[in-house]
Formats: C-alpha cells, sequence, structure tokens
C-alpha cells in the first residue's frame, strides 16, 4: 500500500513539474480570441477520455472576451442521435496573461488553462491543468478552422507527445461521418512526427 501511494505521489509530482514549465503565449491578445473556433483536437491520458475517444466528433467553440478580461467559454457538439450537447465556462483571468482558471461544475474539476500557442487567424492551442478529489491529469485542446491544416495538427501532436501524452490518447477529432478519413489523416501525421523526434 505505501509503494503504491508513493507511486502515486511521484506521478502527481511529475504532473506538476510539467505544468509549472508550460507557459502561456507571450505578447497575448485576448481580444484577437474572440469568434468560433471548431475543437479539432483533443488529447490526454485521464481514464475518462480514453474511455470515449473513439466516439468524440469535431465540436465548436464560441470564445467571447469579458470587460473584466476573463474569457467566456460556450462549447456545443452533436451527438450521434442528432442531439446538441452544451456547455459553458467562465474562465477567469489571472495576474499572468493568456493564464486562465475556472471551476467545472458538472464534472467537479479544478482547472488551470492556458493559451500556449496561437496564430489568431488559424489556431489556437490550450493546455490544461485539472485537479479532482487529489488527481490531477493534462488536457491538450486544438482549436482551429475547418479543415485543420496539416501543419497545425503536427504542431498539436508534437506538443501533447512532449507533455507525456500517449500517442494513442492524443485524438483528432472527426467530423460526424468522416471518422475512417480523419483515422488515416491523423496516422500519417502521428507517423511522420514521430519519425522526426526519433
Amino acid at each position: 500500500m505505501a509503494s503504491t501511494k508513493l507511486g502515486a505521489l511521484g506521478v502527481l509530482l511529475c504532473v506538476l513539474a510539467v505544468s509549472a514549465e508550460v507557459k502561456p503565449q507571450d505578447n497575448f491578445n485576448l481580444q484577437k480570441l474572440e469568434g468560433k473556433w471548431y475543437l479539432v483536437g483533443f488529447a490526454s491520458n485521464a481514464d475518462w477520455f480514453v474511455s470515449r475517444k473513439a466516439k468524440m466528433t469535431m465540436g465548436t467553440t464560441i470564445l467571447t472576451p469579458q470587460p473584466s478580461g476573463d474569457l467566456q467559454m460556450d462549447y456545443s457538439n452533436l451527438r450521434s442521435d442528432g442531439t446538441c450537447w452544451k456547455m459553458s465556462h467562465l474562465a477567469q483571468k489571472s495576474d499572468i496573461p493568456g493564464k486562465f482558471v475556472y471551476q467545472n461544475q458538472r464534472y467537479g474539476t479544478d482547472n488551470d488553462m492556458r493559451v500556449v500557442d496561437v496564430k489568431y487567424d488559424e489556431y489556437c492551442l490550450m493546455y490544461s491543468f485539472k485537479t479532482k478529489e487529489g488527481s490531477s491529469y493534462i488536457l491538450n485542446q486544438m482549436y482551429s478552422e475547418c479543415p485543420a491544416p496539416s501543419e497545425v495538427l503536427k504542431k498539436f501532436t508534437k506538443f501533447s507527445l512532449d507533455q507525456g501524452i500517449l500517442p494513442e490518447n492524443i485524438a483528432i477529432l472527426p467530423k460526424a461521418g468522416t471518422l475512417l478519413y480523419y483515422t488515416l489523416l491523423y496516422s500519417t501525421i502521428l507517423y511522420s512526427t514521430l519519425i522526426h523526434i526519433i
């Protein structure tokens, strides 16, 4: 039992160390984030994601900067049964531009979110460090135009691998009805990225 607890503590300390090293993009401009984005990439080693990733599809997010400096985030996604799934967060600004915090009341997580790489007219890479009841995990999200350029997907894949996320837990999200195409596309991108890293 003691060795198990020590192992879990070691994993948590490693995750905390990685989180501390992830910095928001320099010269971050909140106002330029405003608009509709497509969630094209999702990556995490979290158990809930691993068990659901095969069924996930591309969704949309409306980002709305607030006068206070906070960021309103409104997500929506079309389920396989034709119904629409929605969720909203108000991410509160921190003392560091590009870093936000919020609580997810639905899932009971505390979230430290950072905009780590953004080209305002093309893509936005977000890193989140999530904690719940003493456990922690990393979640990366890539927002982009649709379809996302292959270079954007490669950037997302490399960043996620660098954060210790397993290759099989990096998902390029398909539109509904296009799963085979995106599976083949991602296999090509992952292979190319791993070759360059190795």
